[in-house]
């Protein structure tokens, strides 16, 4: 008889399980990435080029609009200036498994090189 032991936790996450390594990163199966973390990503992408190609003039147009506060449309706006490298990580479900959209909209440094320090990740380059 062999006995295999590995190190992970499983949380409940939405209609799914989570499975956490022992590094703290997740392992999420085929369905990799956090959708919602992924979702305001794109939205976020998507109403910056509305403002860039002058379909809305401004933040309360574009938000009154999309019929939400301005204020979400600010906050979810500062993803656009995440560094690349988070960016590819969140779409490829590499984020270290305490980050939430609150948390990564709430402070978004002015420095690429600092963002992966502020959401405890690991740099890769």
């Amino acid at each position: 008889m062999l006995t295999i032991r590995l190190p992970f936790a499983a949380r409940k996450r939405g209609k799914g399980k989570l499975v956490l390594t022992p590094s703290g990163m997740a392992n999420r199966g085929t369905s990799a990435a956090d959708t919602t973390l992924v979702k305001a990503i794109a939205r976020a992408f998507r109403w910056r080029r509305m403002l860039e190609s002058g379909r809305f003039g401004t933040i309360n147009e574009l938000a009154a609009a999309e019929k939400i506060n301005s204020s979400y449309v600010s906050r979810v706006l500062r993803l656009t200036l995440l560094a690349p490298d988070l960016v590819e990580a969140i779409l490829d479900g590499r984020q270290p498994q305490g980050m939430t959209l609150p948390r990564l909209v709430e402070d978004v440094a002015v420095e690429w090189r600092d963002h992966a320090e502020r959401v405890d990740m690991p740099r890769t380059r």
